[in-house]
């Protein structure tokens, strides 16, 4: 098996977003258990790297590109529920600055390697 998905360091980087996304979630204290939101940004951040990953193991280069795409929506998911988790306060201010300048190096290194890929 080619697992050469693991070599590439935007897998690995996305890989500890996700670890750090879920550790956090897994301390929050709300008034109200919000569940579905708190499963949704478990997911969006798991699949930054699962995308990676899957597409990777794709045949064509076209696919493992559309699966970046897919990686980087995930990536803007979970951005955006870190937002709303702000401004519910269930994290501070400075841990979504510290989330949203992990996600912004993670995004980059995704579109640098969207853009390498010729089909």
């Amino acid at each position: 098996m080619n697992s050469s998905f693991k070599d590439l360091l935007v897998w690995q980087k996305s890989l500890q977003f996700a670890d750090k996304v879920i550790a956090r979630t897994e301390t929050l204290d709300t008034s109200a258990k919000h569940y579905r939101l708190i499963e949704q940004i478990e997911a969006a951040s798991a699949s930054v790297p699962q995308n990676i990953a899957e597409g990777k193991g794709r045949f064509h280069p076209k696919e493992f590109r559309q699966f970046l795409f897919y990686a980087r929506g995930s990536l803007y998911e979970t951005i955006t529920l870190l937002h709303l988790f702000a401004m519910r306060k269930w994290i501070t201010n400075s841990e979504l600055e510290t989330f949203e300048q992990e996600a912004n190096e993670i995004g980059k290194m995704l579109n640098g390697l969207i853009n390498s890929i010729k089909y």
